[in-house]
């Protein structure tokens, strides 16, 4: 079986982030769904639990980190083209998000992003066939 990643994020207000992320094309396990968090299904082996708050916190003696104010993860995700990388931008920005920078083109490799309603920072790249990623 193939290694799956599931990123935990906290979130403020559940449905709110639901919404957004339903805005840009997602969909969402409904068997992992509760008042506490969601499965957000990125692909067969990525996916983002979105988690309420006060139910993340019960996964770490830490305090939550509040990621409008600081950052601790960017979580960069590949698209399949150019076009894909500023689509989903786009929607973003529609369904109430935020760009930090502009677009990074490198040639073989161009990056976005955007930040979500809770602060997190969520990068896009496509790079060109047959490019390695940098070491």
């Amino acid at each position: 079986m193939a290694t799956q990643i599931f990123v935990n994020l906290p979130v403020k207000d559940l449905a709110r982030s639901v919404a957004f992320f339903t805005q840009l094309g997602y969909q969402f396990n409904p068997k992992f769904t509760n008042e506490n968090g969601t499965c957000m299904v990125v692909s067969d082996s990525i996916y983002v639990m979105l988690l309420a708050e006060q139910f993340f916190q019960t996964f770490t003696p830490k305090p939550v980190c509040d990621a409008t104010q600081s950052t601790e993860v960017l979580v960069c995700l590949s698209c399949d083209s150019r076009a894909e990388v500023d689509e989903l931008v786009r929607k973003a920005l529609a369904a109430g998000g935020k760009v930090l920078r502009a677009p990074q083109d490198q040639g073989v490799m161009y990056g976005h992003g955007y930040e979500d309603l809770d602060g997190h920072i969520w990068e896009l790249v496509y790079m060109a066939p047959d490019t390695t990623p940098p070491h």
